[in-house]
């Protein structure tokens, strides 16, 4: 049997409070909103980077296409093993200044895949990149929650479209500075990690002052319904399943989509990454929307229609011209990339108290799901050729039906 509670991690017995009324304290600090979204955004431009230049470097080393999606696999196994046990430490003792720490990983990486002389040297550049996102994403995630003011959709919505518009800005990066002038360039970027390094022991000072401030955190538009820990178990692994859906899908495009276009269009290694800035920009836009829609008409709506409603676009891509490819590609961004936040904050939601473990978990679970993923599209596109990948992937959205059993944990609270 259900029974009412509230969503407050620390504080069950707090009454919901909407975002208008909550007190002085809870009011939304989107000053370190942008802060963390701006770190974000140098994070994740850095790390797409990797991505960008994957032409460069299978022409360099003479990579095949699975080689290809090791490089992916190792950057994404990294990111996504340390992130839950990064969570749960900070669950229990909040570490503000890993987030800086967390950047210098990256830079290192950075440094190294630059200079890298070999394949095996790429790896571990890959693998101290994804450490560096492993020890970021879980405590910027807590430090969006903490700055909410209890809109908490909002909150994860400005963070993702940080990440997303830095993913969408190294393609292009690629394409004006590091394809005219080669691999070496890549340590131009370094300067941008030495940015965020700055910009995130700002944060991590806010951080240690306010960490205890947000003890009691709001329903926001919502009350929660409790529910046993089978139904709790079973919506976490429907929601393990659509994430399963979204980035395998999101993996065909984001590692092989310049390949799928030079393959069948015929274009230049430069025009490819612009269409793949496109799409991974139109991927940040979406995903500024599932946030706020969902703080208002419930996050499972919001996990509905960003999956399932992207099949019809994915299952007409591989067999159209270049232009509708371009079009089609960025219906397929806007509406795919809605998802996650909404998936988030409903997770968060599910298990009140346990921000930092759910949220290594699920970005843990998501890095590691778009390397696998790469991985094994990698080993397809090596034998079936590069479009049949896409053919295959397509019906990976209808996967979205069974939202359905996923249970209403969100009730309107009436005035």
């Amino acid at each position: 049997m259900q029974t009412r509670v509230e969503s407050a991690p620390l504080s069950p017995a707090a009454t919901p409070l909407s975002s208008n009324t909550a007190p002085a304290h809870e009011r939304t600090q989107f000053a370190v909103l942008g802060g963390i979204s701006f770190a974000h955004m140098l994070n994740d431009m850095i790390q797409s980077l990797i991505v960008a230049i994957y032409p460069i470097l299978k022409n360099d080393f003479q990579l095949s296409f699975a080689q290809v999606g090791l490089i992916t696999l190792t950057f994404q196994l990294t990111a996504s093993l340390l992130q839950p046990l990064v969570g749960m430490v900070t669950d229990r003792r909040p570490m503000p200044y890993s987030l800086p720490v967390g950047m210098g990983f990256t830079l290192c990486g950075l440094l190294l895949l630059a200079t890298a002389p070999n394949f095996p040297v790429l790896l571990l550049a890959a693998a101290l990149v994804g450490t560096g996102s492993s020890v970021f994403h879980p405590e910027s995630s807590r430090v969006a929650r903490m700055a909410s003011g209890g809109r908490h959709g909002l909150a994860q919505s400005l963070f993702q479209v940080g990440g997303n518009t830095g993913s969408s800005l190294g393609p292009l990066l690629a394409a004006w500075i590091i394809v005219p002038h080669g691999r070496g360039s890549v340590a131009w970027f370094s300067l941008a990690a030495l940015l965020a390094i700055v910009v995130l022991l700002q944060v991590g000072r806010w951080y240690s002052r306010h960490h205890a401030v947000r003890r009691k955190a709001t329903a926001g538009r919502f009350e929660i319904l409790a529910l046993s820990r089978n139904r709790i178990v079973g919506a976490l692994a429907v929601l393990g399943l659509l994430i399963f859906s979204k980035y395998f899908y999101l993996a065909s495009l984001s590692s092989y989509y310049t390949f799928y276009l030079i393959h069948k269009f015929g274009v230049s290694v430069q025009s490819a990454q612009v269409h793949l800035f496109v799409f991974l920009f139109a991927v940040a836009a979406g995903s500024l929307i599932g946030g706020p829609v969902g703080d208002r008409i419930g996050r499972k709506w919001v996990i509905w229609v960003s999956i399932l409603g992207v099949a019809p676009f994915t299952l007409l891509l591989p067999h159209v011209g270049l232009m509708w490819t371009g079009v089609l590609t960025v219906l397929i961004g806007l509406v795919l990339a809605s998802a996650f936040s909404a998936i988030l904050v409903y997770a968060q939601e599910l298990i009140p108290g346990r921000v930092g473990m759910i949220s290594g978990l699920f970005f843990g679970f998501a890095f590691g799901m778009g390397g696998i993923g790469a991985a094994v599209l990698g080993g397809l596109a090596d034998t079936h050729g590069i479009e049949y990948v896409y053919r295959l992937c397509a019906y990976l959205p209808l996967m979205g039906l069974i939202t359905v059993f996923l249970p209403d944990i969100e009730k309107r609270v009436r005035a």
